[in-house]
């Protein structure tokens, strides 16, 4: 049987146990991880960097440009679209293109508090103050009737060169591949553009493509009324079930 003195002293020394784990809490008990970093819920997060990283970066490039998308790190983007339409992009998206709705209140994920900043943050970036002062950019929406017919006129005019006569695109030099183009009236390709996506490359350009805006590349820059008439020669050669056909 073990003494008194010996019960005493194991008893002691629990009760020690107990003080320091009351004391400390149980992340010092040994062998117990220590505390991780700590996690910022999604709805949460606030810098541009990282919300555009995660929501963004994957179609419009990791800098704004060179992604499958529109270049946003191009100035005459953000002075053609405007803070305002950019934020109401990023809310409900493109209808009839890839850009889906990012805010929850069109079925995304992000608060309104992150669209705004994220609208801010790439005007902020990416736009230049009166870049566009002195010109007279055609709208960032069309107003105006379309005509296919008059587009084609105006498309053999200003585009042709680089992207074919009919679209098709450019074979670029032949050795070396230089100035190789795809074709833009693949149904494929028009089944995954939206018009209002075609309007604002033709009239912001794609400068990390290699592509003019609407003033760059013709005697004249194209007007309002050339630009609605291209998109509207381009969009009518969509076809209702695109890609290839299986027998």
């Amino acid at each position: 049987m073990r003494s008194a003195p010996h019960r005493l002293a194991v008893f002691g020394t629990l009760m020690l146990s107990a003080a320091c784990i009351a004391t400390f809490g149980c992340s010092r008990i040994p062998g117990r991880p220590g505390p991780g970093p700590e996690v910022i819920r999604p709805d949460e997060v606030f810098d541009f960097a990282t919300l555009y990283k995660e929501n963004c970066a994957a179609c419009h490039g990791s800098n704004g440009k060179n992604g499958a998308a529109i270049s946003l790190a191009n100035p005459v983007y953000p002075a053609v679209a405007g803070e305002q339409t950019i934020q109401q992009t990023i809310t409900k998206g493109v209808p009839g293109g890839l850009m889906p709705a990012f805010a929850r209140t069109s079925g995304g994920a992000l608060t309104e508090k992150q669209v705004t900043l994220l609208a801010q943050g790439i005007m902020q970036q990416w736009s230049t103050p009166n870049l566009l002062a002195g010109t007279n950019p055609p709208p960032y929406a069309a107003t105006l009737p379309a005509d296919a017919n008059r587009g084609q006129q105006a498309y053999a005019t200003a585009c042709a060169r680089c992207h074919g006569e009919d679209g098709e695109g450019n074979p670029g030099d032949p050795k070396t591949g230089a100035g190789k183009l795809g074709s833009i009236v693949n149904p494929a390709y028009l089944a995954l553009i939206s018009n209002q996506d075609l309007r604002s490359i033709v009239i912001a350009g794609r400068p990390d493509q290699g592509m003019p805006d609407w003033r760059s590349d013709a005697t004249q820059p194209l007007t309002d009324q050339q630009i609605t008439d291209i998109v509207a020669w381009l969009a009518s050669k969509r076809t209702a079930e695109p890609g290839q056909p299986y027998h």
